[in-house]
């Protein structure tokens, strides 16, 4: 074994020096860099979250409400001897001096938080104290963002509601707070003493109710238990295992994004490696083949060409683990603060993992030609034409196939998303054969009717040279495509469908919205309006419902497939009225209510809603409003244009239906350049107001898909390197027998010139058609996008389709030329010489 060992080690050396091994290291080590970093990353905020998980919710449990918490739950807690605090989190408008802003408040409990630490300042920068209490009465404490917004310190005055409170300092942490992309308004904690005083919370004022709960783990389950069975609608518990649901799905969401970046890497890896073993594979058979014949023992150099393969997966994995361990340094930088606030240190995992990924990449590379090996006998040497039987490509690429499609389902965690891409890259495979057929058909034609010159033949020479290649000019091509497909995607998602998205907003769409109106505020609002000659801005009542049962069958018993419509099933609705339907609604099914309707139990659903609950025209619902039950009749179904901004309704009744319910008031409007001062001076007037300042959203939205966009196009830089690999291995994989081709097109006469031509015409094809099926694919991608996703008009982008294939069919052919030009300088005598 130690003589096998060193053997190995003396023989990769030496195909190293050769430059055989060149690229499939190169390819090897690009994969592992990719997964180690997509698995550092995600592996860094899921430690966090499941480390910090009593941090994150502030105790061990929380019971969550969209309504006061019974004190039943409590009650039960005292005696257990388990902890308890409450906090209500709710949005609202501040003002300090002239100006306002929408803030996010948290009322706690003096005791706040049970589990860990607030950290608070005197400024922003300050290195600050920790502390586990509540602000004082009469105090508040206010992130840097605030302060830096309203330009405010440590000692001045807020107006919280009705409320006058000092900012007594700066809450630099809060562990329960949500990370930036879920937060768009910054923090403002007060103590929940105050909370009545500022008289903010009113019928229709949405909050989150929270009860935290601390103690030991027994003491913990064994309460979760008891009170699981008694929690009503709308509440629900959350522990350090399911700790801030929407961070883990918003993870989730972007581990797929990330794996599937790290998954086409590792498609385009392979390629490569199985491009680049050809002549790595050809010189250990001819050494082998040597060995057997100077009495070597099969078994002995099987050992040999084991030892071999582990020595290049385990320093390849080694090199890539160290490459992904600097490169999820960006990543986390980029985008691990849209998670949570610290990434705690990295751990062996993902390195294991990537030594892992490998080794089996490099066993599905080598084994078929391991197993070849069987019947390799001292013969082949004296019969070079019998030296490698060639193999049938079904055992050839088999175990590569297979581990290409495990880590294809590995990285993609979900098997739709696996499937598809399977199917796609089969799809994208029969497309290219296609073309390749058809361009080598129409070649063939054309030439027939072209003047007969030496050009013309050398150029069809070469477009016939894809079908004598087909196998590897396909493997090529789709290596191509995959690579120019996805950064052509994030091109077009980035670029054109942000744009469209942003210009689909017509002039004058509405640019605030104001919430919690009340019914004694509505003409003072009105008159605002008249004001600031602020047109087409109608105040829409409101009244909060829960949807309890659908033509007597409760929603609660039914099993919700899809997650959208679980989360309907759930939520509270906010139902409203009005007279006629709105001009950016659209009647797709039933029909609207006349006058003489008024009052009767009817209702209007949006489409989407009605199709997530299934629901149609006829059926009968039964909505729980304000502990009142209330049953209405579906009389139609609407399409509601989201995107004109204004205020819309998934449920609508006639005038009258829901007159005896209490009702707060919702508006959206365009406010005018300059009006901002008078909009505060309302605000000022009525602080229960909420504004919010849909641009100011749409701008952190637009910050935040730049980060998360950036982090996906950092992945894919992986690919666009592998990419170059599988140009440069597709050439090192053909050379020898390009070289051999072009020697005897040169002994039979043909230029340099000629032979030149051929193989430039060769790349230009490989490079046009997979530039060209690539923008087609990216452009299709984006139509899904643009119509499916952001419901806007698509474009199709014929700029890049031109660009892109003019790009690629030149430089391909370009690098392709550079690499064998030097054969080509050589004279013909002495290529034959060298056969």
């Amino acid at each position: 074994m130690i003589l096998a060992a060193r053997l190995a080690w003396a023989q990769t050396i030496s195909l190293w020096r050769a430059g055989a091994l060149s690229v499939l290291i190169f390819a090897l080590i690009l994969a592992v860099a990719a997964i180690t970093a997509v698995s550092f990353f995600t592996q860094r905020i899921e430690s966090a979250l499941n480390q910090q998980g009593s941090l994150l919710i502030g105790g061990d449990l929380a019971i969550l409400a969209d309504h006061p918490i019974p004190d039943a739950f409590a009650d039960r807690a005292k005696p257990q001897a388990i902890l308890t605090t409450r906090t209500y989190e709710f949005a609202s408008m501040v003002i300090h001096g002239e100006s306002s802003q929408l803030v996010e408040i948290k009322a706690v409990e003096p005791n706040f938080p049970l589990r860990g630490n607030l950290t608070i300042g005197q400024h922003a920068n300050d290195i600050g104290q920790s502390v586990q209490r509540a602000p004082q009465l009469g105090e508040v404490w206010v992130e840097p963002r605030l302060a830096t917004l309203l330009n405010i310190k440590v000692g001045d005055q807020l107006q919280v509601g009705e409320l006058s409170v000092a900012v007594s300092a700066i809450l630099l942490r809060e562990p329960s707070r949500g990370g930036n992309m879920f937060s768009f308004a910054p923090r403002l904690m007060l103590n929940a003493a105050d909370l009545p005083a500022t008289q903010l919370i009113q019928y229709g004022s949405r909050v989150k109710y929270q009860l935290l709960l601390a103690s030991s783990p027994a003491q913990i389950n064994r309460y979760s238990e008891q009170v699981k069975p008694i929690l009503g609608r709308g509440e629900r518990m959350d522990d350090v295992r399911n700790a801030r649901p929407e961070i883990k799905t918003a993870l989730d969401k972007a581990q797929q994004f990330l794996g599937l970046s790290a998954m086409v890497s590792v498609v385009l890896a392979m390629v490569a490696m199985l491009l680049s073993s050809l002549p790595y594979i050809k010189q250990s058979l001819n050494t082998f083949a040597l060995m057997r014949c100077f009495g070597t023992q099969q078994n002995t150099v099987l050992q040999i060409l084991t030892i071999q393969t582990l020595i290049i997966a385990l320093s390849s994995a080694l090199v890539g683990a160290l490459l992904g361990f600097f490169a999820q340094l960006g990543l986390s930088q980029l985008a691990g603060s849209l998670f949570v606030e610290t990434l705690p240190s990295v751990s062996l995992t993902p390195v294991l993992i990537g030594f892992l990924a490998s080794i089996g990449m490099m066993i599905a590379v080598v084994l078929p030609h391991a197993w070849q090996m069987r019947n390799l006998s001292a013969m082949n040497i004296l019969r070079r034409d019998t030296l490698v039987q060639p193999l049938t490509a079904q055992a050839k690429f088999l175990p590569a196939a297979f581990v290409m499609v495990a880590m294809i389902f590995w990285q993609a965690r979900d098997v739709n998303i696996a499937v598809s891409t399977i199917v796609a890259m089969l799809a994208l495979s029969l497309i290219i054969l296609g073309f390749v057929f058809g361009l080598t058909y129409v070649a063939q034609k054309f030439l027939m009717i072209t003047p007969k010159s030496s050009t013309w033949a050398s150029i069809n020479l070469g477009i016939q040279g894809l079908k004598r290649r087909l196998g590897l000019s396909t493997v090529q091509m789709i290596g191509f495509c995959m690579g120019l497909m996805v950064i052509m995607l994030l091109t077009l998602i980035r670029g054109d469908l942000i744009r469209n998205w942003q210009a689909s907003l017509p002039e004058g769409a509405p640019n605030r919205f104001v919430i919690n109106i009340q019914p004694d505020q509505i003409d003072q609002v009105n008159q605002f309006f008249i004001q600031q000659n602020i047109q087409d801005a109608a105040i829409f009542p409101m009244v909060r419902a829960r949807l309890v049962s659908k033509n007597k069958q409760l929603i609660s018993s039914v099993k919700w497939e899809d997650e959208r419509a679980k989360r309907l099933a759930e939520r509270e609705f906010n139902l409203s009225w009005a007279a006629q339907m709105q001009s950016d609604n659209k009647l797709l099914a039933g029909r609207w209510w006349q006058e003489n309707e008024y009052g009767k139990p009817l209702i209007s659903l949006e489409e989407g809603l009605a199709k997530s609950l299934n629901i149609h025209v006829g059926d009968q619902l039964l909505f729980d409003v304000a502990g009142s039950p209330l049953t209405l009749t579906v009389t139609s179904l609407r399409k509601v244009e989201w995107d004109t901004m204004r205020a819309n309704f998934f449920a609508v009744t006639p005038p009258g239906v829901l007159d005896t319910f209490a009702a707060s008031h919702i508006s959206s409007f365009h406010l005018p350049i300059g009006a901002e001062e008078s909009l505060n001076l309302l605000v000022k007037q009525h602080p229960n107001l909420t504004v919010i300042d849909i641009a100011a959203l749409m701008q952190q939205v637009r910050g935040i898909m730049q980060k998360m966009s950036q982090a996906i196009e950092y992945v894919f830089v992986f690919s666009l390197i592998v990419g170059v690999a599988v140009l440069y291995a597709a050439l090192v994989a053909t050379r020898e027998e390009r070289v051999t081709e072009a020697t005897l097109l040169r002994v039979f006469g043909a230029s340099r010139k000629q032979v030149s031509i051929a193989y430039i015409a060769e790349f230009a094809c490989i490079g046009f058609i997979s530039a060209l099926v690539a923008s087609i694919a990216a452009n299709g991608l984006a139509y899904y996008i643009s119509v499916n996703v952001l419901n806007i008009p698509f474009q199709f982008n014929l700029s890049l389709v031109v660009f892109s294939t003019l790009l690629a069919a030149i430089l391909i052919p370009l690098a392709a030329w550079l690499g064998l030009r030097t054969f080509l300088n050589i004279a013909p005598r002495q290529l034959l010489n060298s056969m």
